[in-house]
Formats: C-alpha cells, structure tokens, sequence
C-alpha cells in the first residue's frame, strides 16, 4: 500500500539538500496511500460530515510544516511518521464530531470496518479459506469476504487494529511494532492472537473477548 521506501529515501535525501520539488514529489508520492488509510479509520458517519481529501491535506500540510524537524531526526520510516500526524487528525476528527453530534457517539467503533467489496477483505478470507478461490467460485469468495466483514467488526478495538495495519495497509511486522511502540516479537503475538480471535469469529460469531 504504501510508496516504495527506497525511492522515498532518494527524496527525503534530495529533500535535505534543498530540493522543493522533491518535497513536492514526496507529499504527492504518499496522498493515495494516506486517503486509504484515513478512510479504513474514520468512522463511515462521520465521513458524511468530514470529506477524507480534507483530513489529507491538512496532514500534508503539517508533515510539509514539521519536514525539517523530521529529517533531523528521523525517528522512524517517513510513512510510518506520517501514518503518526493522520492518527492525531483521525482522533480530532471524532471528538469534533462527538462534541456537535446530537447524539453520543462514544460507544461507536473508532475505526471504519472494511467492506467485504475490498481487495484486501477478499484476499484475507481466501487466506483464511487455506485454499485458492478459483473464478468459477467467485460467489464463494464474495461470501466468505462478508463474513470477514462481520467477523472483524466484532473484533476488539486493539485485534482490529492490527488486521487491518497488516492486511489492508500491508505493514510488516517490525513496522507494525515501531507504530505501535511494541518489539517484534511482541507485535507477531498480538496479530496472531487477532488472527485466531478473527477465525473463531468466523466459525461463532457469538464468540466474546475482552480487551487487553
């Protein structure tokens, strides 16, 4: 999903010497990839009342604002520092909301639920299939995309959240681990632990977890 990290590091490079139209190249090089990850967190509600361009460009506007700050010390990849500014808009974003709706939201997810007409929901559940869904099966795959769709709507805030940065925003494990301030290895526990809550959900979607 996100940009090629060795281009990026030529741009943040050129960017450093002085280079405004690498700037340019590099906010422009990562928009569709920051819409798609502000679209798969903002609440679908709220994203009636907020248009995602906006959010985006105002967190190219801020990374393009505090871009010498970073390549001074650049504490973590550019995307992932960036995936950091969209966070804080997201969380603005719902509080505002919050605040003018009519009625509370504080009981609703935080995070948008994928749709099962997403790529990355079918390509899941074909992972979860352990087989390969041919052509001829493609009702099957549609149907085994919704039940991911519920299944990952029913998961804990914290197991949604780390299916969606491995599958959806195809994030490494040691990138997953420095967004979320965690080592590796606790990183890999975590998603395999969503992942099993996620497939029993498929088979009991009565099933209850706790946070933790």
């Amino acid at each position: 999903m996100w940009p090629d990290a060795e281009k990026t590091q030529d741009l943040l490079a050129d960017a450093k010497g002085g280079d405004q139209q690498a700037v340019n190249r590099l906010m422009d090089r990562h928009r569709d990839s920051l819409r798609r990850m502000v679209q798969l967190r903002l609440d679908q509600r709220i994203q009636r009342r907020i248009d995602v361009s906006d959010i985006v460009q105002d967190v190219l506007v801020e990374a393009n604002r505090r871009l010498n700050e970073y390549l001074a010390h650049p504490a973590m990849p550019y995307h992932l520092w960036l995936r950091q500014i969209a966070q804080d808009r997201i969380i603005d974003a719902h509080r505002r909301h919050r605040a003018s709706a009519k009625r509370s939201v504080d009981r609703e997810r935080p995070l948008a639920v994928p749709s099962a007409e997403d790529h990355s929901t079918m390509d899941l559940a074909i992972q979860l299939a352990g087989r390969e869904l041919t052509p001829a099966t493609a009702a099957a795959q549609q149907e085994m995309a919704k039940v991911v769709e519920a299944a990952i709507a029913k998961l804990p805030d914290q197991d949604c959240e780390i299916i969606i940065m491995r599958h959806y925003e195809q994030l490494s494990n040691q990138e997953i681990a420095q967004a979320l301030g965690l080592t590796e290895p606790a990183a890999s526990m975590r998603y395999l632990r969503a992942l099993r809550r996620l497939k029993e959900l498929m088979t009991n979607p009565d099933s209850q977890f706790d946070e933790e």
